[in-house]
């Protein structure tokens, strides 16, 4: 009995099941384009808007306080060359106004806050700095001295007050956007996620789906088959399943009928098929045999084709031995012709077959005068001292073998820090040194700052760690760890002297040149006297004072022509205040 051909078919199911999950994927990467957009957006706004505003409310600041510094020195000194500060800040609080209101359009609050501002240091410049300025052209310094009373101080602290009101707005709206772009983020994920399950769960169905519509059919048909490839040419095939299994069953029943009616005509070719066969069995084994001769002759061609070239070679250089100069001249010079074609032939074939490659070589150390390295320091480090009223001074530095812009970084941050972390009632002031211990340079880095207490002396070189608050000393919290690296990269080690007065003594070491071993070691050999340079007129009996000079980290080329109370340090002293 022939089955019904009924139902869905399998493309109909496969169809059906893909647009569900192509509509379920199309509403899915819908929402996720427009909750990636708003996260754009979102982060727009963090990066472009209250980012930017962020550091303009802090130039804001700084231009205040350079109005408010050039009033007070002109106060003092009456120079009309003391109002430039008072000046340049106007017109720097004007330029950074203008481009804080093209990106307040979203943010009225701040807009509020920022003209809170602008009317308070108004107001100041209208009852104090004005006045001053007016009262001291034409009264004197000590009248215009006279207007800078305690209320005009708290009115300018009114106007910093001001400014850290308008900073904590923007922090404030800078902070909701960070979290609005964390929400947005989460949901992208939560959708992607979605559409992960959706994508499995569709797999999942579509895996099910084809074991039950099409491996297990098209199993049961191949094991029918296979029954009849056995000689079973009278089992009748039947398959169940989508209607084109049930088509292809009839149509592989129907080709069974059809091999049984000409399987007598197949029997009577048999015996042809037989003759045939063994024809091409002749055919294939006489392939073979020829694609051996052929391979033999491809290895002569490539490794004994040097063989009759080297017989060749050697014959010729026996003729050129036995018969040069019993020839004529032309049989020479064909002669040497041969030989040296032979061996270039050789040289060619052995070139061929030698290939090789070749690495590229990488550059050590080179010597780095930290003199030269302090200079950039103080030229990176100048607008902090001027901010700071700091004083930068160093001794004379040695010369070492290192990397010049990871040492100009590692010093560089140590000065930053030591600016940085100042006393709010002491100018701050930092001393770079240098003594040989040993076989490395002990280099210091000392400042009158605040100081670190010694349970936190490993803890301030583990990277991102802060004993602080941002809002008391801004910055990320890895300087000293990049100069811990630094240090180690160069061979030394770095640490926090715990036991100075005041302030913060952080020392490091670096390995010392030979040359500089081998001076210092000379020096220090009672039997051994150092030579001394051209027009030293030092004593040898003072050599040991000179040593204890060194060791202090203030051994100059010009303390030897000095007179012992001379009081001339030597140092290099790089000021700013």
């Amino acid at each position: 009995m022939k089955p019904v051909v009924g139902g869905w078919s399998l493309r109909r199911r496969v169809v059906t099941l893909l647009t569900v999950v192509g509509v379920l994927l199309i509403g899915l990467a819908a929402a996720e384009a427009t909750v990636a957009a708003r996260n754009r957006t979102q982060i727009d706004a963090v990066l472009n808007q209250t980012g930017p505003l962020r550091v303009q409310s802090q130039e804001l600041l700084n231009a205040l306080l350079d109005q408010e510094t050039g009033i007070r020195g002109y106060a003092v000194s009456g120079d009309p060359a003391d109002l430039n500060p008072y000046r340049e800040g106007l017109a720097q609080e004007t330029s950074v106004v203008t481009s804080m209101r093209g990106l307040l359009d979203d943010y009225p609050q701040i807009g509020q806050e920022l003209r809170t501002v602008e009317q308070r240091s108004s107001q100041w410049r209208q009852s104090v700095a004005e006045p001053v300025i007016s009262t001291t052209e034409q009264s004197g310094t000590r009248a215009g001295q006279a207007l800078i009373t305690e209320a005009a101080r708290q009115q300018f602290d009114q106007v910093r007050d001001a400014v850290n009101d308008l900073q904590s707005e923007i922090l404030t709206a800078r902070e909701q956007a960070a979290t609005d772009v964390r929400t947005s983020s989460n949901v992208l994920v939560v959708l992607l996620i979605i559409a992960a399950l959706v994508v499995v769960v569709a797999g999942a169905v579509l895996l099910v789906s084809l074991d039950r519509m099409v491996v297990r059919p098209l199993t049961a048909l191949a094991d029918q088959v296979r029954e009849v490839a056995e000689g079973d040419y009278q089992h009748r095939i039947s398959t169940v399943g989508p209607p084109e299994f049930i088509r292809l069953g009839d149509d592989v029943d129907a080709m069974r009928q059809k091999i049984a009616a000409d399987l007598a005509e197949v029997r009577g070719a048999r015996e042809r098929i037989e003759w045939v066969n063994s024809q091409l069995q002749k055919q294939a084994e006489e392939l073979t045999r020829s694609n051996r001769d052929l391979e033999q002759f491809a290895y002569v061609a490539s490794h004994d084709l040097q063989e009759p070239l080297r017989k060749v070679a050697s014959f010729c250089q026996l003729l050129q031995r036995r018969y040069a100069g019993q020839l004529d001249e032309r049989a020479d010079q064909y002669i040497a012709f041969a030989v040296d074609g032979a061996q270039r032939m050789q040289r060619l074939i052995n070139d061929l077959l030698a290939f090789s490659r070749i690495g590229r070589l990488t550059t050590g150390f080179v010597e780095v005068d930290l003199n030269k390295v302090m200079g950039d320091v103080a030229g990176q480090t100048e607008a902090a001292r001027q901010y700071a009223d700091a004083e930068l001074t160093w001794d004379e530095l040695p010369v070492i073998s290192g990397e010049e812009p990871l040492l100009t970084n590692l010093l560089a941050n140590l000065v930053s820090n030591s600016i940085k972390f100042r006393r709010a009632d002491v100018l701050p002031k930092v001393h770079v040194s240098a003594r040989l211990v040993g076989a490395e340079w002990e280099i210091s880095c000392e400042d009158n700052g605040i100081g670190i207490e010694p349970e936190f002396a490993d803890k301030i070189f583990v990277i991102f760690q802060r004993l602080h608050s941002k809002d008391a000393y801004p910055g990320t919290g890895i300087g000293l760890a990049i100069v811990k690296k630094i240090v180690e990269y160069h061979g030394g080690r770095v640490w926090v002297d715990t036991d100075v007065p005041e302030g913060t003594a952080i020392r490091f070491t670096l390995p010392a040149l030979p040359a500089d071993v081998e001076a210092a070691t000379a020096v220090e050999s009672p039997d051994q006297p150092p030579a001394l340079p051209a027009g030293d007129t030092t004593p040898p009996n003072e050599a040991p004072a000179a040593l204890a000079e060194q060791s202090d980290g203030s051994d100059r080329p010009d303390r030897a022509e000095e007179p012992s109370g001379s009081g001339r340090t030597g140092d290099m002293r790089e000021t700013v205040g």
